[in-house]
Order: C-alpha cells, then structure tokens, then sequence
C-alpha cells in the first residue's frame, strides 16, 4: 500500500484587530477577527521537515496589523482581498490563499454637552458580519460575504402540518405556533468589484423582510423565500446559502396550576433543535470555483 500526502493548508487562525479612526473628537471603530490559511507548493514541509516554502503564520498575524496601519479597514471584504492577493503575490510557493474576517459591531454612546467628544462605544447586540475569499494564482477570486447570530422571531404566521409519520412520531400538527431561528448567511458575488457595505445592508435588509412577510408552512420555506429574495432584489449576488435552526418554542401546561394558556407563556428550548439548510442560487450562476468552507 502506498501512502500519500492529501489536499493540505496552514495559516493563522483568530488575528483579532481593533482599528481606531481618530476624526478630531469622533472616533471611529472597526473590530475584526482575521483568519488566513495558505496551500501551494509547500509538501516537502510535511514530508521531510523542509520549511523553505513556508511563510510563518505569526508573520501571517504581523501583516494584518501592518495592513490596518497602512491601508486602514473598511469594507471587510477589501481588507481580505487585499490580503489574500499580498500572500499569493509576494511568495511564490503560495498558490491560493483564503481568507476569513468576522466584524463585530460597536454602537456610539450619545453624549450630552457641548465638547463634541464621540468616543465611548458599547457593544451592539447585532449579528456578526462575516466575509471569505479564496484567491488563486492563476488571478481567480471568489467573494463570500454573510452574517451570523442573526436572530429574528415571528409570534405568529408559522405553520406545521401535513408531515410524514410514522411509528416513532409524536410531533402533533400546529396551525398557529411561534417561529424562531438565528440565520446564518452567507452569499456569493458575481464579481470582486461589488459595493461591499451597501451590498450587505440590502441583502440583510431582504432576509428581515422576507422573513417577516411569509406566511411560513415550514422553515424550509421560509429560507427558500428568503434567498429569492435577495436574489430577485440584489444583481450583483448569484448564490445565497442558508443555515436556520429551529428555536423551538412550546406552551407551558399550566392547568396543575389552575390557569389557562392561551399561547402566552412558552418554554424555549436550546436543545435538541431542527437544523434547516439550503441553497438557493440563479440558474445561469457561474459554478464555484471554490469550496464555501
């Protein structure tokens, strides 16, 4: 029998960056978690120890930072590019980089008073903004940008029923129940020249909209409305997969109690939960050159 050495790749995972823009008084923050992994030539590392192909992942670490100092943070996708085209670019054992950036947002505090000072921040409660990109040698770059923690909840207009059964099943139909679930997105651009920051406000924009205007017989319809909806609205997006647990929530029995319950007070269970995922995509979109993961 043979052994061989498989599909590989190294890099740094978890730079976490805070970038501060000092506009007078008013600051601005960008919070980034920075993660690269590069694959190429680079075998003989794992073969014989040679480690002449290797670029350092604490040198991965150190070019975020310098990068943040010299060209700033804006939109994340920019920052990963950037990135990615600098490590294929600048080593010539690299032949693709990918690279993954988490943004966390922060809110401004108001400040009362005429000193015009704007530098306190707390942390917001929004969902975190995702991006990956894939770079390769050959100029070829895949943009995915997304979200996470995104959890939305309608209390009403959710619907189960007509399921499959059988000797194991207990779930009853429901005709009226509580739908919750925490999105995690992620969508595909048709190119690496999109609006980056207006694109992500619309797409986000669909997926609330769309999940709070559909009558929902299932969660998987409900994710599928939601990618079409971001794809009937959004030009310059060709794919949008979706990953949508179902966040359960049951009516307490509270007649030991003597009361009633007229689907007021429920119990929300973390687990066990359904885990809904698809894809949903235009049907001339270019295939993907690269793995979503």
């Amino acid at each position: 029998m043979a052994v061989i050495l498989g599909p590989n790749r190294y890099g740094k995972a978890e730079t976490r960056v805070v970038r501060v823009v000092r506009d007078g008084g008013v600051h601005h923050i960008k919070d980034v978690n920075v993660s690269s992994a590069l694959s190429g030539d680079m075998d003989e590392a794992h073969l014989s120890g040679d480690n002449t192909a290797i670029l350092p992942t604490d040198t991965q670490k150190n070019t975020v930072y310098a990068f943040a100092r010299k060209y700033g943070i804006d939109q994340i996708e920019d920052f990963a590019l950037l990135l990615a085209r600098h490590y294929v670019g600048s080593q010539p054992a690299v032949h693709h980089a990918r690279v993954e950036i988490e943004e966390y947002f922060w809110d401004r505090i108001p400040v009362q008073g005429p000193s015009g000072e704007r530098h306190s921040f707390v942390r917001s409660g929004r969902e975190v903004r995702t991006c990956v990109v894939h770079h390769d040698r050959d100029g070829t770059t895949t943009v995915l940008s997304g979200l996470k923690d995104l959890v939305v909840l309608n209390s009403t207009g959710s619907e189960f029923h007509g399921f499959a059964v059988d000797e194991y099943t207990t779930l009853q139909p429901a005709t009226d129940r509580i739908l919750a679930t925490e999105v995690s997105a992620g969508w595909r651009h048709v190119s690496d020249g999109s609006p980056f920051g207006k694109s992500y406000s619309e797409v986000r924009r669909c997926l609330l909209e769309a999940f709070a205007e559909t009558h929902s017989l299932s969660l998987q319809q409900t994710l599928y409305a939601m990618g079409r909806r971001v794809l009937e609205t959004r030009g310059e997006i060709c794919e949008v997969r979706l990953a949508m647990p179902n966040k359960h929530h049951f009516p307490v029995d509270l007649t030991p109690f003597g009361l009633d319950n007229p689907d007021e007070v429920f119990y929300a269970a973390d687990r066990p939960y359904g885990l809904i995922e698809g894809a949903v995509l235009d049907d001339d979109a270019p295939a993907a050159r690269f793995a979503w993961e």
